[in-house]
């Protein structure tokens, strides 16, 4: 995005995202700016939401149904009918996340460890009164948020130090939301790396300490449908999913993104191509960059859908943004939002698309 130019965000009152600039470019190539999968929207998943067209005369299924169970299913195959009732699908996760802190003691707020991650749940923390702390802070707090892998920074936890982190930073009767968003590019077994595997763990931590683990996640990044809106919460009770039902706003969740939700969970081919051929693009691309701006310094795992790219100067940084926003394919400046003015972040995509968006780059090597 242009350096001036703030899009279609009132900067007083919303928190600035991406993915709104490919609307505005007339010769529009691919969004580096979001992080969704590479691979597209799955085709039939696709020709599902078009048929739901059909019956969009008729309101949602009140219950979710059978999408909820679903997903459900497919979180936890060996077990979803003891646990699909802690579940409850959202408008997107950013509605879930608004939710749950409203729900949440009053006090404090703290984020994850990381130098930055997702805004949303510190503007819902801000927008709620909670007194926002410092991710170093000592001080343990009534409210924790970490997003994990970590969006923007590709930080990530894994489950001994994640509990080891909510045990230090959470107090007693306080709420922790931790988002798992990008957790499913993990790898075939990212099941067994996420917290939505230890349930004994979270009963334990809401039974001896008061403490609600809440497992947050927006599907819309993962099968590459943001302009549905789809997100999830798995409550640490369904007492607490429940307390989530009574004041979210009845049918939430449209009929195309239900029907789109209930086909994609069983496309096995989609996940595991994305398994498959996001870490090779991946790696192609820091070493395509590692070659042509030695300066610049990579940073993320080797399973994430995005690149963290440090390009150290913010010069550099926007200038690169600006020549991508040019040439059609606009990446994510680290300045709105995150405020890491020499950062941008680049999706993973295809070798051939990076051609473009390194080729308009040619320029800053005389920069």
């Amino acid at each position: 995005m242009p350096s001036s130019d703030n899009g279609p965000w009132d900067a007083k009152v919303q928190q600035f995202h991406g993915g709104q600039d490919w609307a505005r470019i007339d010769n529009f190539v691919e969004d580096f700016s979001v992080t969704t999968n590479a691979f597209g929207m799955p085709a039939p998943a696709m020709a599902a939401a078009v048929r739901s067209i059909a019956h969009s005369s008729h309101y949602p299924p009140a219950d979710q149904e059978p999408a909820r169970s679903s997903l459900a299913r497919f979180l936890w195959p060996d077990s979803a009918g003891a646990e699909q009732g802690r579940l409850i699908l959202g408008n997107g996760a950013s509605e879930l996340i608004d939710l749950v802190i409203r729900m949440a003691p009053a006090g404090t707020w703290k984020p994850g460890p990381f130098r930055t991650q997702y805004k949303e749940y510190e503007r819902s923390a801000r927008n709620n009164g909670l007194e926002l702390l410092a991710a170093d802070a000592p001080d343990k707090a009534n409210v924790a948020c970490l997003v994990n892998p970590c969006n923007p920074t590709g930080d990530y936890l894994e489950l001994p130090a994640l509990k080891d982190w909510i045990s230090a930073n959470v107090l007693p009767g306080g709420y922790v939301l931790i988002d798992e968003s990008m957790q499913p590019w993990h790898s075939a077994e990212f099941r067994a790396h996420s917290l939505t595997s230890q349930h004994d763990y979270v009963r334990q931590m809401l039974d001896q300490h008061g403490i609600a683990i809440f497992v947050v996640h927006s599907w819309t990044k993962l099968w590459c449908c943001t302009g549905l809106r789809l997100g999830s919460v798995v409550c640490p009770s369904p007492d607490h999913t429940r307390a989530i039902k009574k004041v979210q706003v009845p049918w939430s969740v449209n009929v195309v993104a239900l029907e789109f939700l209930d086909a994609v969970v069983a496309d096995e081919a989609y996940l595991q191509k994305t398994w498959e051929l996001t870490p090779v693009w991946r790696q192609e691309m820091t070493a395509r960059i590692a070659e042509q701006f030695p300066a610049w310094e990579c940073h993320g795992r080797p399973f994430l859908s995005w690149i963290w790219v440090d390009t150290k100067s913010e010069a550099v940084a926007q200038r690169a943004v600006d020549l991508a926003y040019a040439a059609g394919v606009p990446v994510r400046s680290g300045r709105p939002g995150y405020n890491h003015p020499t950062f941008i972040r680049l999706a993973v995509r295809e070798p051939a698309k990076v051609d473009v968006l390194l080729g308009a780059w040619r320029e800053l090597h005389s920069a």
